[in-house]
């Protein structure tokens, strides 16, 4: 059978390369068109939506990191809740006790101590490859207007002021070096001020910057005014535009990645973003993705991601959750940031690489350019453990059934489930080889010696029928472990040695059934 595949195909290939050869010689031959994408949904519908290096890719790194680093007050809304007094009183308290009053000392005054003197582009690329990431970038623009890339078209950025560095240039430069993927990350639909001349309107969600006639937010200074996203709204769309292209044309980053509120941005203008990216990575023969939240974008042009959470079950499609290593709150640095054990994070990254699904972990650099030991002892942990186990994550799909377990999941406040889930030892989670030679079985935490681990949703009972099993092994030390098949599943028996704090994968080796079947 084998054999007749062989000569069909050795047949077939002679066969086209002859009529090629027949069809040059006729001087017929004609060079195939390269695509070239048009700003419709039609069009842009025509990209391969996720290239097959992401979905192997399972984990990358990104940083909210900024002039908001600055104070280190409640979160990266600083700039958001500063000019909303009545409703959030305690920042103007703060900002007043240390900084004077907030008609003098202005958001963008901060700028000058964003200095980013420790900020080490080599260095990041080193952590981010250490704690095993495959691709690696900065949010490029928050919502507070300041960009992180040398940039002609928005004044207020990191090369012209503050750090005056091209955050983003130095550092993919050094993540190429390391074939570690790219990453740039947008928040600034949101930075444009709609209170659309009512100054009783400064409160509107839908506006990082209050307007307020008393503040900064309202001025008519034009490069001020870009800063606060006090425009209108056609110059703040084109505005919007250019910078995303910018970067795109710059820096050629393998993922553009949205925040929410691609609602307030004109369809046209979404469709010529992405054309224009689509069009930009076709000429350099690069596989790119463009990540969104919620509803912001047909689903047939741009991944799905679900911030810190993650999906319930299996997903046919891949997707996305962004998540952050701070246990509580603040996505930038704050003084007193309280973070997640490397246990926690990589148990629900596990959970969610189970369903088909890839991390975008958050890190929070302070605002001189050091990312703390706390923070880096977390990644490298994760690190040293994917130099381990990481046959079973990267490159993998997720098997018929995602796992079992006792550990409560709440819910996301974005949807699906919380990313904080407390798994333990009695939480297993699958993941299946591409080539389906092999089931990992993801033990998410450290089970004791001699236990027996019964395996009940999987094999040939409940689900799917499960190739002949050769052999179990622990990829902790690559050794065998004893096993039994039974009427309802499998029967592990944990080893006395080669365990993991962390979690524990054992890697069920398969008797393909063609090879049985011979």
């Amino acid at each position: 059978m084998k054999v007749r595949n062989i000569l069909l195909s050795l047949a077939g290939g002679i066969v086209v390369w002859s009529c090629s050869q027949s069809v040059a010689e006729k001087g017929e031959a004609k060079e195939a068109k390269p695509v070239k994408y048009e700003a419709n949904w039609e069009s842009l519908g025509k990209h391969k939506r996720v290239p097959e290096w992401f979905a192997d890719s399972k984990y990358g790194i990104y940083f909210h990191w900024g002039v908001y680093s600055v104070p280190a007050f409640g979160s990266e809304w600083y700039p958001y809740r500063l000019y909303r007094t009545k409703q959030f009183p305690q920042y103007k308290e703060y900002h007043e006790s240390k900084y004077g009053p907030i008609e003098e000392f202005h958001y963008h005054d901060f700028i000058p101590q964003f200095t980013a003197e420790n900020y080490d582009a080599k260095d990041w690329a080193n952590l981010f490859d250490a704690a095993g990431a495959k691709f690696a970038g900065p949010v490029a623009q928050h919502h507070d207007g300041f960009a992180m890339w040398d940039s002609k078209v928005n004044p207020w950025n990191s090369a012209a002021m503050g750090p005056k560095k091209d955050i983003t240039g130095e550092l993919f430069s050094e993540l190429r070096k390391k074939d570690i993927k790219t990453i740039a990350t947008f928040h600034h639909a949101r930075l444009r001020q709609r209170h659309e001349g009512d100054p009783d309107r400064y409160n509107t969600y839908n506006s990082h910057y209050a307007y307020h006639p008393d503040y900064i937010t309202s001025t008519e200074d034009p490069e001020l005014a870009k800063f606060y996203g006090n425009m209108a709204q056609e110059e703040f769309d084109q505005y919007w535009l250019d910078q995303v292209n910018e970067v795109v044309d710059k820096y050629s980053p393998d993922i553009i990645w949205y925040d929410t509120w691609l609602n307030f941005i004109p369809e046209e203008k979404i469709q010529e973003m992405a054309a224009h990216y689509f069009n930009a990575a076709k000429k350099k023969n690069q596989e790119v993705l463009i990540a969104y939240k919620q509803n912001d974008m047909p689903k047939n042009i741009g991944l799905l991601d679900i911030e810190q959470g993650g999906k319930k079950d299996i997903a046919d499609e891949p997707w996305m959750t962004d998540i952050t290593i701070s246990y509580k709150g603040s996505w930038c640095y704050t003084e007193g940031q309280v973070y997640k054990s490397a246990a926690m994070v990589l148990r629900n990254m596990i959970d969610v690489w189970s369903k088909n699904g890839v991390v975008l972990l958050n890190v929070s650099p302070m605002a001189d350019g050091t990312i703390n030991q706390e923070q880096r002892d977390v990644l490298t942990d994760m690190g040293d453990w994917l130099k381990i186990y990481g046959e079973s994550v990267y490159g993998t799909k997720p098997y018929y059934v995602n796992g079992f377990g006792t550990a409560s999941a709440a819910d996301g406040h974005h949807g699906g489930q919380s990313a904080k889930v407390k798994y333990t030892e009695k939480d297993v989670r699958f993941t299946f080889a591409k080539d389906e030679s092999a089931v990992y079985v993801h033990i998410l935490g450290k089970p004791k010696a001699g236990k027996v681990v019964k395996l009940k949703r999987m094999g040939k009972v409940g689900y799917a029928p499960l190739d002949p099993v050769q052999k179990i092994v622990n990829l902790g030390d690559g050794q065998q472990i004893d096993w039994v098949q039974t009427d309802y599943g499998f029967e592990l028996t944990m080893p006395e040695t080669g365990l993991n704090d962390l979690a524990n994968v054992f890697k069920m080796e398969l008797l393909k059934n063609e090879v049985a079947k011979n």
